[in-house]
This record gives C-alpha cells, sequence and structure tokens, in this order.
C-alpha cells in the first residue's frame, strides 16, 4: 500500500533522512521508534509533502505521488495527524472534524465516527481547546479519518497524553484497521503502546533505519538499549 525507495530529505545543505527505503501492506501498522532528533518528523512530514525531498520515490497504492503537494496526496489517500495534534482551538468538536471533508466526496461525517469516538459526540458542541490532551488526540485522529484514508499516519500520537489513556488511543488504532481495513504507520518513543499496537516495528536513527522486527520478535531489552543510546 505504502512504498518508499530511496527517499533523501534535507534542511538546507544538511541531509537528514539518507536513503531511506520501506514499505507497508494493506492492513498492517507499522511503528517507527527513535529518540528525538533521529528524523521521524522529518520522515513523515516528506511522505505528506510538506517538506520536499531531493531524492526517492513514494508510492501510494502503486501511484507515484512524490511531487504531488499535500492537498493531492490526501485526496489520493495519505492522512496525517501531527505530533502536537494541532487542532483548532477556536473552532467546536464538530467543526474540527469538518474541517477534514474538503476532499470528502459526500461532505458528510461518517456514521463510524462518533461510534469510534462516543467522547466526541459528547462534546461535539464545546471548543476543542476545552478537550484533554487524550480528547484532542481523537479529535485529530477523526478529523484525519474523515478524509477515508488508504493510510493514517500518525506522528507520536501517545505525547502529552495520560498513561491511563494511552490503552485506549492503541485499541481505538486496532479498531480503526479493523473497521477501515487500513494501513497505520506511526512514530513513537513509548515502547509498551508500540508492542501493544504495531504489528512491525522499525528503529530509526541519524536518518537510517538501524533494526527492524515482528513484533513477536522484538525483543524488548535490545530496544530500550537502542532507545538509550
Amino acid at each position: 500500500m505504502l512504498n518508499i525507495s530511496d527517499l533523501k530529505v534535507s534542511y538546507g545543505q544538511s541531509e537528514v533522512i539518507h536513503n531511506v527505503s520501506f514499505g507497508a501492506k494493506k492492513g498492517e501498522i507499522l511503528a517507527i521508534m527513535g529518540r528525538n532528533g533521529m528524523g521521524k518528523t522529518t520522515l513523515l512530514k516528506s511522505l505528506m509533502g510538506i517538506l520536499p525531498s531531493q531524492g526517492g520515490r513514494i508510492e501510494l497504492g502503486g501511484r507515484d505521488i512524490s511531487t504531488m503537494e499535500p492537498y493531492m496526496r490526501v485526496k489520493h489517500g495519505l492522512a496525517y495527524v501531527p505530533q502536537g495534534r494541532m487542532i483548532f482551538p477556536a473552532l467546536t468538536v464538530l467543526d474540527n472534524i469538518k474541517t477534514g471533508l474538503e476532499n470528502s466526496k459526500t461532505k458528510t461525517i461518517p456514521d463510524d465516527i462518533f461510534a469510534l469516538f462516543p467522547v466526541l459526540h459528547e462534546m461535539r458542541h464545546r471548543r476543542g481547546g476545552n478537550l484533554s490532551g487524550g480528547q484532542q488526540q481523537q479529535l485529530a485522529i477523526a478529523r484525519a479519518l474523515v478524509t477515508d484514508p488508504k493510510v493514517l499516519i500518525l506522528d507520536e500520537p501517545t505525547e502529552g497524553i495520560q498513561p491511563s489513556i494511552i490503552k485506549d488511543i492503541a485499541r481505538v488504532l486496532k479498531e480503526i484497521r479493523k473497521m477501515r481495513d487500513l494501513t497505520i504507520l506511526v512514530t513513537e518513543q513509548v515502547l509498551s503502546f508500540t508492542l501493544d499496537l504495531c504489528d512491525r516495528l522499525m528503529v530509526i536513527d541519524g536518518g537510517r533505519f538501524t533494526h527492524e522486527d515482528l513484533r513477536e520478535h522484538v525483543d524488548a531489552n535490545r530496544i530500550k538499549q537502542l532507545l538509550a543510546v
């Protein structure tokens, strides 16, 4: 469903992502782990077209989207939940979700959105800025889902969320995968969340992938060492 080949991304003269290649199958949940500053967010922003790439190819469902503007990537099935969630605090929950309908064919919020996130239905007339961190994360995911994506990308979804809510986020993402049969790509630093969620795990260090394992083969102590170096 998602295939990246020899991707290079730079800030000015400094190359941050070095000839990265990887892929994710339809219905797979792939987690990319790494310390701060190792290239996770840069990688995701380049996949969305927010940051230009200096080389390589990005394919979505067999279509080359490497040169498309971000809104066109969304139209072709890529959805992005950024680090920090980036909801509109002054808008209501309902209006926040509606901002994701720009490229929707029906222009209506699908019924399964509020089935997945009942708290958002209860708070639909409340301003987004008045929600808790966990509720704002649900709102950001809901806004991404109304674009009817083939691939959902999330950048550190547990950041700033209470530990008691983190398991709920993992449960909801697995339910989304089951209901929508979509691919999920997530960057993360919390290992327990990652192992609860993913099918496959990769570690990025200095803009290169240094480790990869299926979840059932993951050595948690080894991953902790790689994240602590």
